[in-house]
């Protein structure tokens, strides 16, 4: 009696972090393919709720074209207060981003949701807090110089050189970087995936 093919892996997302930070835990996908889904948050919706929905849609747009497989999709908000901070895509963003959370403490949320092949969705939402030190005018200048923040949530990321303005954080690293490790891992385990 021959074994049952393992179902692949899909990742619903072009994110080379997110690649990377699975490679730390030893998966790698099978399929890259990226979800092209609005991204427009609903009035009065909590950062919480809002990585979770968007990390389930993700997957199961990628799942609909691609059953029977996994499909893990995944998305990271900052949040400053109620406000969800956007991505930097531009200078003034950043600054603004930046000097937003300059002094202060702030909260980084990733949903993480996996489809199975038999077309469960399972998903978690994951929240970690980080205190930025005050940001002079200088540090500001040279971190947007470095173009690090260009797509990043928020306008940073936390795996490079903004990592020395960082005074404290409680919570996943890797969810900072973009996607929850220990969550993502007992996702997978939990419906059975093999690598």
């Amino acid at each position: 009696m021959s074994a049952m093919p393992k179902s692949p892996l899909i990742l619903a997302s072009a994110s080379p972090r997110r690649k990377a930070l699975l490679a730390q835990i030893g998966v790698t996908p099978d399929k890259i393919i990226p979800a092209d889904i609005d991204e427009t948050e609903q009035p009065g919706e909590r950062a919480y709720h809002y990585v979770e929905r968007l990390a389930r849609e993700k997957a199961e747009k990628v799942a609909q074209d691609n059953a029977p497989a996994f499909v893990l999709g995944s998305d990271t908000a900052v949040a400053c207060g109620r406000r969800i901070l956007p991505k930097s895509e531009d200078e003034n963003t950043a600054r603004e981003c930046l000097t937003l959370l300059s002094g202060r403490s702030h909260r980084v949320y990733s949903g993480v949701a996996l489809v199975t092949p038999d077309g469960r969705v399972l998903s978690r939402a994951v929240e970690t807090r980080v205190k930025v030190r005050v940001l002079d005018q200088q540090a500001i200048d040279e971190y947007i110089e470095c173009g690090e923040w260009d797509g990043k949530a928020g306008g940073y990321a936390i795996q490079g050189l903004f990592s020395k303005h960082i005074v404290m954080i409680t919570g996943s690293h890797s969810n900072v970087v973009g996607l929850p490790l220990f969550e993502t891992a007992n996702l997978l385990d939990g419906a059975g995936y093999k690598k």
